[in-house]
């Protein structure tokens, strides 16, 4: 380590210390915290938000940085320390343009908006949401200003942020390239509907048996209950204080029995690349998923590709059977898998099944651009929302519970996300055709060894956290960069199978 380097890194160990209390209060005020603290919570974030960005966002900082740029400086460092050099560039880039007390500010109407917008969908009240989402979007308008370069879509600055390298003409090509193939499939699927029954998933199941089954379903695809916990939350999420803390959350409904067991498949995903990440980098900048995309692909990946699949439920379908033996005697395994292969036009991202999600996603990127580019007002959001629905997926919102305030994600200010979910059902698809090329995956998932597939991902993707960008990643481990055939293809041949469309 050079000593520029080493008078650099009691500020990066600073603010990542900060980070973690930042993360701590993040985790308790989604899982245990009284709704009646937040608001004086949020102090306490704000002041630890501003902390962390004068951490960093200041004059010694940036003439470090200046200094490591340089040629001599630069032929002194190892590979981690040049890309947190330019990894800590570019945030000290894209935050020193905002002021401070702004930066504060934001930070705090974030850490309650989370609340008011729990309240605003419990009551169905859109209006009492409204006000704290106009500030947000106020906010992110303005940082907008402040970061824009000139050149593409205002909205590549927030795309930036979740996905660095795709922009809004990469993405309008990429979700025209799926519309194609998925809106006339989903056609057809909807035509052909009485073709699969999963009328068993809704019959009533024991919660204590639900969590019980998850923790079991957690463990066996690969999740460390000595680096990492599952408690509960409204909306399930995953994150982590560095690669030996990994925290997941599930939610469990008495009639729905899937809907527990693919979140947390979804979020040991998540978890499994938090968990391999390389010691070198974990609590560092560089120490967490490369991108929102890349870190979607693991999580759909196994939700999706492998958990959805009859060679996956071979060994494990009894031990569920097991567990509900009145509510599933009558359910064979082949029932089963068709069921929860099910599609079905509906109202809710979270619950959507693997052939129309991308459209719910598509709904999303669609009025953040809106929102982004002026064109749309925060009044205008729910009649835009049901009527996008309605073009899209020929349904339409009873409520604004299951339309516009569905999601948590505008109320904790992640503007530039949700297409994040898109690609990274699209980077899974691409890389679960890869992988069966070069690996025995089906014989893998009969035998109940998951192993050699982690550690594929964990050798190709995982351990090299920001090392890399998505697209790296694909090109390194595949020799071409993200192809939405992979994923139309994969949607095409399996749905056409399930629904006999030939």
């Amino acid at each position: 380590m050079s000593k520029t380097f080493e008078l650099l890194q009691p500020y990066l160990d600073k603010d990542m210390a900060l980070n973690t209390a930042l993360t701590l209060l993040s985790w308790d005020m989604e899982t245990l915290a009284p709704s009646g603290g937040m608001d004086y919570t949020a102090k306490a974030v704000g002041v630890l938000a501003l902390e962390s960005f004068n951490t960093l966002i200041n004059e010694d900082v940036n003439s470090l940085l200046t200094k490591l740029e340089t040629p001599d400086e630069q032929a002194g460092l190892d590979e981690v320390e040049k890309a947190i050099v330019k990894k800590l560039r570019k945030n000290y880039n894209d935050l020193k343009v905002i002021p401070a007390e702004e930066f504060k500010a934001y930070s705090e109407l974030q850490a309650t908006a989370s609340n008011v917008w729990a309240q605003a969908k419990e009551k169905n009240d859109y209006n009492h949401f409204a006000p704290v989402l106009k500030k947000l979007i106020d906010f992110q308008r303005k940082f907008i200003g402040y970061r824009y370069q000139g050149e593409g879509n205002r909205y590549d600055v927030l795309l930036d942020d979740y996905e660095p390298g795709f922009t809004v003409e990469i993405l309008d090509k990429f979700f025209n390239e799926v519309k194609e193939t998925i809106i006339p499939l989903v056609q057809k699927v909807s035509a052909n509907k009485d073709k699969v029954d999963n009328s068993f998933n809704y019959r009533t199941y024991n919660i204590e048996k639900q969590k019980e089954f998850c923790h079991f379903m957690a463990e066996y695809i690969g999740f460390d209950f000595n680096r990492g916990v599952i408690a509960e939350s409204a909306h399930p999420f995953t994150t982590n204080l560095h690669n030996h803390d990994v925290r997941i959350t599930n939610h469990f409904l008495e009639n729905n029995l899937e809907s527990a067991i693919f979140s947390v498949i979804h979020e040991t995903g998540h978890a499994l690349y938090e968990m391999q990440i390389d010691d070198r980098l974990t609590q560092t900048v560089l120490g967490s998923g490369t991108s929102m995309g890349a870190h979607e692909s693991q999580s759909r990946f196994f939700e999706n590709n492998i958990a959805k699949s009859t060679d996956f439920w071979l060994p494990v379908y009894p031990k569920l059977q097991e567990a509900f033996k009145e509510e599933l005697k009558d359910v064979s395994l082949e029932d089963f898998i068709k069921g929860i292969n099910q599609s079905t036009n509906s109202l809710i991202r979270t619950e959507a099944d693997e052939l129309t999600y991308c459209l719910h996603i598509l709904i999303r990127y669609e009025i953040e651009k809106m929102m982004f580019n002026n064109e749309v007002e925060v009044e205008e959001l729910p009649e835009i929302w049901n009527k996008k629905y309605e073009e899209y997926l020929g349904i339409r919102p009873e409520t604004d519970s299951e339309g516009v305030l569905q999601d948590i994600h505008w109320a904790c200010g992640n503007y530039g996300y949700f297409a994040s979910y898109a690609i990274g059902s699209a980077v899974a698809a691409q890389i679960y055709a890869h992988m069966n090329k070069v690996m025995p995956v089906e014989q893998y998932l009969r035998e109940g060894n998951l192993t050699p597939v982690r550690e594929f991902l964990k050798e190709n993707i995982h351990k090299y956290g920001m090392l890399k960008k998505t697209n790296e990643l694909l090109k390194d481990m595949m020799g071409e960069e993200l192809n939405a055939k992979y994923f139309t293809d994969y949607l095409t041949e399996k749905f056409t199978k399930l629904y006999e469309l030939n």
